[in-house]
C-alpha cells in the first residue's frame, strides 16, 4: 500500500518546510566520532608560519595548468580575489539557492516502490498500517505450554506461516517454530534447551517457567496508526526494512533533483591510452556515480568539447534541475562558459571561490527552478566545486539531511594558501586524519585513496591541529554509495 496522506496533505507542507523539518534533526556520517567539545567549525589554533606557493588554478581545462583568473593579476594576490566568494559563504549561497528553486518549483511528491526508495527523502509520514507483530508470536524455537508442567506434547507442531493452531488445554504443549503464531489459551514457550523429555515423552522445564515468557505480544512495537517515522527521514536499509513490516508497497518521498552534465573540452578521450596531445576524460566516468551518492538523478552525461553554439544548446534546452558542466570556466580563447552564461542573461551566484583547487568554480541561476554549476576542469579541482556547490544544492533540492559538521586532528603539517581555504584528500585514523599525497588540482591518486576532505585555512595547519572535514558518500559506511 502506498502513504496514507501526502506531503501537500500533512499540513500543506511544501519543499521548504520539509527542509526545515530535516535540518531540525541532522544526521551523523556513520563511523566517524562526534564533534569535539567546543566550536565544530573552523579549525583551531595557529594556522602556522609554513604557507604553500599556490599554483595557479583558475583555469579550466582538463588536466592541464591553469592560468590567472585576470590577466592583470598574479593568482595568489589580492586583487584577482576581488569578486571571489569565502568558501563557506559559497556553500550557503548553493543552500539558499535549492531553497528558492524549491519554492519556485513546488515540485510533487513521487510514489516509488520500496526497492527503489532507497536514499530518498520521506515526503509522507511513515504510520503503521497494521499492528506490530500483528498477532502473537513465538520468540523462540521450543515449545509452547499451557499451565505447569510437565506436559503432554501434542503429536503435530506449530509453523511460522500457518494458520492458527488449536487452543492448548493445561497440561498440554506443542513444538513451536521462531515467528509461529501463538496457540490460543498458551501460557509461555519454553526453549528448545530449557527443556527435557522423560521416557514417556513428558515434557519437563529445566528452569522455571514464567508466564508470557518468550511470547512477542501482538502491537508490542507498533499500532495499527502509529506514526513510525515523520516527514524528511532518509530512506535508509532499515527504513525500508521497517516500511515493508509496516505493510507498505510504495513510500511517498521527494523526487531526486534531476542533473545534466556536460563535459567540454576537445582534448578530451573516451577509450585508450593519451597520445598527441590528448588526454583520457577522468570526469565523465567519475561524475554521474558521486551526483546520484549526492541522491541525484542523473539523466544525461553529454561530450560537447569546446563548441559553443552546441554548449548553449544543451544549456538552454535542457529541462533538468540541475546542469553540471566541466571545465571552461576560466577566460582563455575557448573558455565559453562565462560568455554563454552572459547571453541568456543567467545570474552569477558564485563567481569564483577562495579554495584551492577550485578557485574558478560557478554557480548560475539560469531560471527560478533552474541552476548551473561549472566545474573546473582539472580533476581535484572540479571534486571540490562538487563538494562546495552541488553537494548543498542537491542535499537540499533533496530534502536530505546536512551531515553534522565535526573535527579531527590533523596527524602531519599542511601546507596553506595565503589566501584561500584548501581541501585536502585525508585518510581517517584512531588518532586523526592523515593528509595525503598527489594532491594537486589536476590528480586523483590521493582523493582515490581519501576517507574524506580535510578544511584547511589560508596560512596553512600545523600537526594536531583540529580540521573540519567533508566525508565521502562510500567511506563513512553509509548508504550513499548504493545509490548508483
Amino acid at each position: 500500500m502506498a502513504s496514507p496522506g501526502t506531503w501537500a496533505d500533512e499540513e500543506d507542507l511544501d519543499v521548504e518546510e520539509a527542509l526545515a523539518l530535516v535540518k531540525e534533526n541532522p544526521g551523523r556520517p556513520h563511523g566517524h566520532p562526534g564533534p569535539p567539545h567546543g566550536d565544530p567549525g573552523r579549525p583551531h589554533g595557529d594556522p602556522g608560519h609554513v604557507a604553500e606557493s599556490a599554483r595557479a588554478t583558475t583555469g579550466g581545462r582538463h588536466g592541464a595548468s591553469n592560468g590567472p583568473a585576470e590577466p592583470s593579476a598574479s593568482p595568489d594576490s589580492p586583487k584577482s580575489h576581488h569578486h571571489a566568494t569565502p568558501w563557506p559563504e559559497a556553500r550557503s549561497a548553493a543552500e539558499r539557492a535549492a531553497r528558492s528553486a524549491a519554492r519556485a518549483a513546488r515540485r510533487t511528491p513521487v510514489s516509488v516502490p520500496l526497492d527503489a526508495a532507497l536514499g530518498l527523502t520521506l515526503a509522507a509520514p511513515l504510520t503503521a498500517l497494521t499492528d506490530l507483530p500483528s498477532f502473537d508470536t513465538s520468540a523462540m524455537d521450543g515449545w509452547a505450554v499451557a499451565g505447569p508442567g510437565p506436559w503432554t506434547v501434542r503429536d503435530e507442531g506449530v509453523l511460522a506461516g500457518h494458520a492458527e493452531a488449536a487452543p492448548l488445554t493445561d497440561g498440554e504443549a506443542a513444538r513451536i517454530a521462531t515467528g509461529a503464531r501463538i496457540p490460543p489459551d498458551t501460557t509461555a514457550v519454553l526453549r528448545t534447551e530449557h527443556g527435557r523429555t522423560d521416557d514417556r515423552d513428558r515434557l519437563h522445564p529445566t528452569r522455571e517457567v514464567v508466564h508470557g515468557q518468550d511470547i512477542r505480544p501482538r502491537g508490542q512495537e507498533c499500532r495499527s496508526g502509529d506514526q513510525l517515522l515523520p516527514v524528511g527521514t532518509l530512506a535508509t536499509p532499515p527504513v525500508l526494512g521497517l516500511a515493508a513490516a509496516a505493510g507498505y508497497d510504495t513510500l511517498t518521498t521527494v523526487p531526486r533533483p534531476r542533473v545534466d552534465v556536460l563535459v567540454l573540452g576537445d582534448e578530451l578521450l573516451t577509450g585508450g591510452l593519451p597520445h598527441d596531445g590528448l588526454i583520457r576524460d577522468a570526469l565523465g566516468p567519475m561524475l554521474p556515480h558521486w551526483l546520484r551518492a549526492l541522491g541525484a538523478e542523473v539523466r544525461t552525461v553529454r561530450r560537447i568539447g569546446d563548441d559553443a553554439k552546441a554548449l548553449e544548446r544543451a544549456v538552454t534546452t535542457s529541462d533538468a534541475d540541475l546542469i553540471v558542466t566541466t571545465g571552461g570556466t576560466a577566460a582563455g580563447p575557448v573558455d565559453h562558459v562565462h560568455p554563454i552564461l552572459r547571453r541568456i542573461g543567467a545570474d552569477l551566484l558564485v563567481d569564483g571561490v577562495k579554495v584551492r583547487p577550485g578557485h574558478p568554480m560557478l554557480l548560475a541561476r539560469l531560471k527560478d527552478d533552474q541552476h548551473l554549476v561549472g566545474l573546473p576542469g582539472n580533476p581535484l579541482a572540479a571534486v571540490s566545486g562538487l563538494l562546495t556547490l552541488a553537494e548543498p544544492l542537491l542535499r537540499t533540492l533533496a530534502a536530505r539531511p546536512a551531515p553534522e559538521r565535526y573535527t579531527l586532528p590533523l596527524r602531519d603539517a599542511v601546507h596553506g594558501h595565503p589566501y584561500d581555504t584548501r581541501l585536502v584528500p585525508v585518510v581517517l585514523r584512531e588518532d586523526g586524519a592523515a593528509p595525503l599525497h598527489y594532491n594537486g588540482p589536476a590528480m586523483l591518486r590521493g582523493i582515490a585513496a581519501a576517507d574524506a576532505l580535510a578544511v584547511v585555512p589560508p596560512g596553512g595547519a600545523r600537526s594536531g591541529q583540529e580540521a573540519e572535514l567533508l566525508d565521502l558518500p562510500w567511506a563513512t559506511a553509509g548508504i550513499g554509495v548504493c545509490f548508483t
